[in-house]
């Protein structure tokens, strides 16, 4: 998440001060680009991998400042999570064996993450979007402390009108309102990063765009959100919406969104993506510069630019336009951020080979990608992959239409393998991660579609929350070995000594499905409900979604036996319905709600959260943990 140096009271000078120093870093680099100061013959690599640190039921562990601290690792830092870290890969010049060499330093850093981790009960998961991820998870207590994570919650919730609604749909919809910023915590990605020459970085810069689509097919990794199922790669609707800071009057100008794909190919500089990132999109985070950008150039030294780096760090543009310096040279490059964390390292390596490849080949082999490609069908394919990943269809040069594994196999893997020899890439590392995408997209077999696949075909009577925790165990076990997910066999649920971690918060295992009924409603269809649905608790909600009370089959049965019932006479909820109700949070500990149960003699407890209804727990949800106990003692026992 970059800059961590991050002023956190800021008043109109301070802030006009610093917007100053941003236009002074654009007339630097502008100056810079004129003067042939920028890198014109770089060809280096890079990328950022960030992970997921889970506890031993694979739920988000907010461990990363004490990992940080026991692992005293440069290239490790924070997110915005606290279940999240980022690494920080050493940059490679784009040759021989620098494929292998990145991805050694990939697994022997997640493995080194790893053993840390577990010092303090934790693991590592590399995952888009942790499966095993729930509401209760995002909360201030798991926003990482520091001015630069706290400003950006604040600013884009303010920016936002405070209250940010959240609908994504896919073979489920989820509708989810936010009053933060955290439920960007829910992303991880794996960044690769493409430095070019400054004369030639508009052509790769384009060219990256045209790609993106069918790299993200076959990287998709995140078809799970909160538990429901939307887009193979769900992880790009959901950042477009956890950063948008458009209010209602910005969003009804169609104003776009801070994290996006463009809407043109650029014409003649990259300064164009720039002034736009400027023009746009109001300024959020500010810093003490302090350096002049422009009394750097007049003095022959390199300015940093680290008030617009700032700036253009808080617009993700999915790929994104960067300056650095390296070895004392300004260069540019290219970071594409479209890549989602996993599912296995050898996985990641083989979409950044693809990727990096067709870079090399395309330019070389087309040049200017605007004569024969329509903008709007490079962003209508990228929003296409990653709703259906490889199931897609993608318009191509020319505006001829192919399935997207067609157009993978036939058309772009030779070229990416040319453009790999052309860098001179050892072949080895070649044949390895092309070999690795050509059968993962032979196979249909992404990340994504092993996990839509292994849910399918899990025991539907399990709990919600068992199945996301097998899948994510096992996603686990095969990223330990880094086997390609091509390899996977489908998680399926098994006996563990540790499954009484399933069950340890009412989250977990509270029913969410729920047949409600209002006040005002004859008293028969709460009776009907509960005969239908075999159901012993109906909540009542009024029409503003708040709970109200709630019938019982044991009030239905009081009601009867009372000799009052009268059929001839109309008996409404609100007759019947206890108002007098003890209420639970998702993360209140089982244990605990048990105990309250037993203490107050009651049958169910409503799980509330910002006052509305999100759940039910009732005795006979235990019975599924004492049923699973029972069989494990026979188990012993024979």
């Amino acid at each position: 998440m970059g800059e961590q140096r991050i002023s956190s009271k800021i008043d109109e000078a301070d802030l006009r001060a610093f917007t100053r120093s941003v236009l002074n870093d654009l007339l630097a680099l502008e100056k810079l680009l004129d003067e042939g100061k920028v890198e014109e013959h770089a060809r280096r690599i890079g990328a950022e991998q960030e992970m997921f640190l889970v506890d031993s039921a694979m739920r988000p562990a907010p461990l990363a400042l004490k990992v940080l601290e026991a692992a005293n690792e440069k290239r490790l830092t924070t997110e915005i999570g606290l279940f999240n870290l980022e690494a920080n890969l050493t940059p490679l010049e784009f040759s021989g064996g620098c494929l292998s060499q990145l991805e050694k330093e990939i697994v022997d850093l997640v493995a080194f993450v790893r053993t840390k981790a577990k010092k303090f009960g934790g693991e590592v998961i590399l995952a888009g979007i942790l499966p095993t991820i729930q509401n209760a998870d995002l909360t201030y207590e798991n926003l990482t402390p520091m001015p630069r994570y706290y400003e950006l919650d604040r600013v884009l919730t303010m920016l936002s009108g405070g209250t940010r609604h959240i609908q994504i749909k896919g073979l489920d919809e989820l509708l989810v309102t936010q009053h933060n910023a955290l439920i960007e915590t829910c992303n991880t990605s794996f960044q690769v990063h493409l430095q070019v020459g400054a004369s030639e970085f508009v052509e790769h810069y384009n060219w990256s765009q045209a790609i993106a689509a069918p790299v993200l097919a076959t990287a998709v990794n995140s078809p799970l959100l909160l538990a429901h199922r939307l887009w193979h790669e769900t992880r790009i609707a959901l950042f477009q919406h956890a950063t948008d800071t458009r209010s209602e009057t910005h969003q009804a100008r169609n104003q776009p969104t801070r994290v996006s794909f463009g809407d043109r190919w650029v014409n003649d500089s990259i300064l164009e993506v720039f002034r736009e990132d400027v023009a746009r999109f109001r300024i959020i985070l500010t810093r003490d510069v302090e350096e002049d950008s422009l009394d750097a150039l007049a003095q022959n030294k390199i300015p940093r630019l680290r008030a617009w780096r700032l700036h253009n760090g808080t617009v993700w543009r999915w790929n994104r336009a960067c300056y650095g310096i390296m070895k004392d040279k300004p260069g540019l490059r290219i970071e594409a951020r479209f890549l989602p964390s996993g599912p296995s390292i050898a996985d990641e390596m083989s979409c950044a080979a693809f990727f990096l490849g067709l870079m090399i080949a395309l330019p070389r082999e087309f040049g200017d990608v605007t004569k024969y490609f329509a903008f709007d069908d490079a962003k209508n394919n990228f929003f296409n992959a990653a709703r259906q990943g490889l199931n897609t269809q993608l318009t191509w040069m020319n505006s001829k239409s192919y399935p997207a594994s067609k157009l993978i196999l036939e058309e772009l893997l030779p070229r990416a393998r040319e453009g790999l020899k052309f860098q001179k890439i050892a072949e080895e590392d070649i044949e390895r991660y092309l070999g690795i995408l050509e059968t993962r997209v032979k196979s249909n077999k992404t990340g994504a579609q092993w996990m839509i696949d292994s849910l399918a075909g899990m025991d539907k009577a399990a709990k919600s929350n068992v199945r996301l925790r097998t899948l994510t165990a096992a996603m686990n076990e095969h990223q330990k070995k880094n086997e390609p997910v091509s390899e996977w066999k489908p998680a399926t649920i098994g006996k563990s000594a540790d499954w009484i971690d399933n069950y340890r918060f009412v989250e977990q295992f509270m029913t969410s499905d729920l047949f409600t009924v209002r006040p005002e409603d004859v008293l028969d269809l709460a009776a009907s409900l509960m005969h239908w649905k075999h159901i012993r608790h109906v909540p009542v909600e009024d029409n503003e979604g708040r709970l109200v009370g709630v019938v019982s089959h044991r009030d239905l049965l009081e009601l009867f036996a009372s000799g009052t019932f009268d059929a001839k006479n109309e008996v409404v909820v609100r007759d019947i319905m206890k108002t007098d109700l003890i209420t639970i949070s998702p993360n209140t500990p089982a244990l605990d709600a048990l105990r309250l149960m037993r203490e107050r003699d009651i049958g169910c407890l409503p799980v509330i959260t910002d006052g509305k209804l999100v759940g039910l727990l009732t005795a006979h949800d235990f019975l599924t943990v004492s049923t699973r106990l029972f069989e494990e003692r026979l188990t012993e026992l024979k």
